[in-house]
């Protein structure tokens, strides 16, 4: 999962439904838990649901950007900031790990206490749920998240093996284009987890991802002030 800079409240907001395009020039077109790009219909997120904490529903702090099947799976379930791992406060690209067939879980060298912070995430917003899962855990019909993820992760394999054929600017330039376009930031970066060019690459497309962290040599490091 992308961690990502919340820079500081553009304006005050009368409704929240007014920060969307804020926070999309702020985070880019994507999903802040699942990934997805959405050049629309994606919607304000509060990370806090405004249903139980009515003094942050105009509050920017308290805004991500969620596509609807994560809003869906998260709807008014009570979150915190001790309980959970999240994009704009942890490295959750640290914390999360996908693999191949669409699946999503918790990194397996986590500390425990973080691991259950990191699986709680998970479980909110249903990135765990796949077909392979128990009955608890099967998606919706109309949630094919796990169908994309999977699409993806073989698109990102076959185009890093590509890159072993083609390695030139201009090629990985149109990675980079490609990688902009499909969403789904965590397998690129994964796909290209050994290439440091080709992360810096991708972290500087994808508007909003948090150079902290990053290493000099974009290999991942903990978040100041974040669980992990």
């Amino acid at each position: 999962m992308r961690p990502v800079t919340r820079i500081a409240a553009p304006k005050t907001y009368m409704k929240y439904q007014d920060a969307i395009g804020d926070l999309e020039n702020c985070f880019g077109c994507y999903c802040s838990y699942c990934e997805r790009r959405f050049p629309a219909c994606l919607a304000v997120e509060h990370v806090s649901p405004k249903s139980l904490d009515l003094a942050r529903e105009t509050d920017w702090t308290n805004f991500l950007l969620g596509c609807v099947n994560c809003n869906l799976s998260k709807g008014a379930k009570p979150t915190n900031d001790q309980d959970f791992l999240w994009p704009d406060k942890d490295n959750t690209l640290m914390a999360i790990e996908y693999s191949a067939g669409g699946l999503v879980e918790a990194s397996s060298n986590l500390d425990p206490e973080v691991k259950t912070k990191a699986v709680r995430l998970i479980e909110l917003v249903g990135l765990d749920r796949h077909p392979g899962q128990p009955l608890a855990k099967q998606p919706t019909d109309r949630d094919k998240r796990y169908v994309e993820r999977e699409e993806k992760w073989k698109l990102a394999q076959l185009k890093r093996d590509a890159l072993t054929r083609n390695n030139n600017n201009d090629f990985r330039e149109a990675l980079v284009d490609l990688a902009k376009e499909s969403g789904f930031f965590g397998i690129w970066m994964a796909a290209f987890h050994d290439d440091s060019d080709m992360r810096r690459r991708l972290v500087d497309a994808y508007a909003g991802t948090a150079r902290d962290c990053f290493e000099a040599d974009w290999s991942l490091k903990s978040r100041a002030g974040g669980h992990i």
